[in-house]
């Protein structure tokens, strides 16, 4: 029987990643969209894979869309990408930050029970949900301390799924995923920003580039990797949460440097500090122990930083 995964935000940068994955494992693919019919499918396009996913129309915080969609699609798998996924955006859109997270994953837990079907459900947890952990390396165990309307929603839902878990014996992991970045990241997040702007000024444009601060620290990973690790969970024997990290990390000036060398220019010539661009909290260091994936999924990251800023500016120069 050929396996059947439903993709929630199938359109985002893991999404895309994780149905091309998925499908080169014989799966049959579908991904929801809050208007399909209106999507451009834009990174499913571009890995030329659009076609081959069965698309759908859902709201995730309208329990009747996700019931009807969970009825209809009858997947084996589902994993939760969807919902509003920047932080920086979180502060202005707390509301539906929220509400598309921690409502979202509710209504697909309550579906799968009210349902009874059995199926197994990834939840796309978060490294912002630990909030500043001093300069220790975080793992399952670590307490959330979130700063963040965006970490707030995404530890409501990672309780969600382990109260669902527990009381339901439903089949639901969470993987708590540290920064992980790639060609298919938008230009809102400060990884692209960078990028787009270093490969621009070497093609001969003249302008700076606006950053907010350089000295926080964070553990980035290569993101077709990582949607390795949400697969490698729903095929255990048994479900249970695991921190998706390279255990390596940098200072954003570091990856701005890594970035300009790779074509050829000092970032100090080019690069503007900007008050403006300050968040109203924002994490100082992060980094992951991702020790329990390497353990019992058998994953662990091949791709760090500067290997990531390679593929990245050779993509966009190429692109």
């Amino acid at each position: 029987m050929t396996k059947k995964a439903l993709i929630c935000g199938v359109s985002g940068q893991d999404g895309a990643y994780l149905a091309k994955l998925l499908l080169e494992k014989g799966y049959t693919v579908c991904g929801t969209s809050r208007d399909a019919q209106m999507s451009s499918f834009g990174n499913l396009v571009r890995l030329g894979i659009r076609d081959q996913i069965k698309l759908e129309s859902m709201a995730s915080n309208d329990f009747r869309s996700v019931l009807q969609v969970l009825m209809k699609i009858e997947p084996d798998e589902i994993y939760n990408l969807a919902g509003q996924s920047s932080v920086g955006l979180s502060f202005e859109l707390p509301v539906e930050t929220l509400d598309s997270i921690a409502t979202g994953t509710l209504n697909l837990l309550e579906a799968i029970r009210f349902t009874g079907a059995p199926i197994k459900f990834y939840n796309a947890g978060s490294s912002e949900c630990f909030g500043d952990i001093g300069d220790r390396a975080a793992d399952e165990m670590t307490p959330f301390r979130p700063r963040s309307p965006y970490a707030v929603a995404k530890s409501a839902a990672f309780w969600e799924v382990a109260n669902y878990r527990e009381a339901y014996g439903i089949f639901a992991c969470s993987g708590i995923l540290f920064n992980h970045e790639s060609p298919l990241r938008p230009q809102r997040f400060v990884t692209q920003k960078i990028v787009a702007a270093a490969c621009q000024i070497a093609q001969g444009s003249s302008q700076q580039l606006h950053l907010g601060n350089l000295s926080i620290v964070r553990d980035w990973g290569w993101a077709p990797e990582y949607v390795e690790a949400m697969y490698l969970m729903l095929q255990q024997a048994e479900p249970d949460d695991y921190a998706i990290a390279t255990g390596e990390s940098y200072s954003l000036e570091a990856f701005v440097a890594e970035v300009f060398k790779c074509v050829g220019l000092d970032w100090r010539d080019r690069v503007i500090t900007d008050s403006s661009l300050l968040r109203p909290t924002d994490l100082a260091f992060s980094r992951g122990n991702p020790a329990k994936a390497k353990a019992k999924l058998g994953w662990q990251a091949n791709y760090k930083m500067p290997d990531i800023v390679r593929m990245m500016v050779e993509d966009r120069m190429n692109y």
